[in-house]
């Protein structure tokens, strides 16, 4: 392994740890990190991040389930409605300039970092999670995430939380609910993708183990609202990283 594989694994490692603890799959930070070393978006960044996504989600919802965090009738309800509207999303994204990608990133982005730090609207503590919505917004919401390339996790949970589910319950749904979706998504890449299949295998490994051990540190140690806080830390550090990486290049 060379240097700048194992500098991408150490980093996909860390990167999936903080996934891992909120349920997302690593693509949505994993996006920008690896733009620091593959250069194209669409046909090298993006199926990896994918591929990477789909066996994080995995490993995560395998901690979170073990926890018994997963409430799995509204994560199987998810999972089939994002699996079937993710590729949409990855096929319009071979047809669309990587500015307008990098664009639409960025202002999902600032959305979610301002709902997260923002004060929802106040909910009766009694009153059940609003599934039928949660379903509704699935749908643009993995069109979306197909066309960046960054699997509907990122999205989503924040999705679960604002409809009423608890931090935690939401990021166990949510590993669930993305994992098949991240893999449906790559399908349409697979003709056009460039990847190195030893750079992924050394990726894998250190995205499987970081997401578990994320799922498990939620599960034991991390409470619902610094879960929310953690969240909109980290989208806004990568995000900002790669702005910066972007204007000096």
């Amino acid at each position: 392994m060379d240097a700048m594989v194992l500098v991408m694994a150490l980093g996909l490692f860390v990167l999936s740890v903080a996934s891992g603890m909120l349920g997302l799959g690593v693509a949505f930070a994993a996006v920008p990190f690896l733009g620091f070393f593959l250069p194209d978006l669409v046909h090298q960044v993006q199926p990896l991040s994918l591929l990477l996504n789909g066996v994080t989600a995995l490993f995560a919802a395998w901690g979170f389930a073990r926890s018994k965090l997963v409430a799995w009738r509204p994560a199987i309800a998810l999972t089939a409605v994002a699996s079937v509207a993710a590729p949409l999303g990855s096929w319009v994204a071979q047809y669309t300039g990587q500015t307008w990608l990098w664009g639409l990133y960025l202002v999902a982005v600032v959305f979610l970092a301002w709902r997260m730090f923002t004060p929802g609207p106040q909910r009766d503590p009694d009153a059940a999670p609003n599934l039928r919505l949660a379903l509704i917004l699935s749908v643009p919401i993995a069109v979306l995430a197909g066309m960046l390339g960054v699997g509907p996790g990122f999205l989503l949970m924040p999705a679960l939380i604002l409809v009423g589910y608890a931090p935690k319950v939401a990021a166990g749904i949510t590993a669930v609910a993305v994992t098949l979706p991240s893999f449906t998504a790559l399908v349409p890449h697979l003709s056009t993708a460039q990847i190195d299949l030893m750079t992924a295998g050394w990726l894998l490994v250190a995205g499987a183990a970081g997401s578990f051990l994320g799922a498990r540190l939620t599960s034991r140690f991390v409470s619902g609202p610094l879960l929310k806080r953690l969240f909109g830390i980290l989208i806004v550090v990568m995000t900002a990283v790669k702005i910066v990486t972007v204007l000096s290049s």
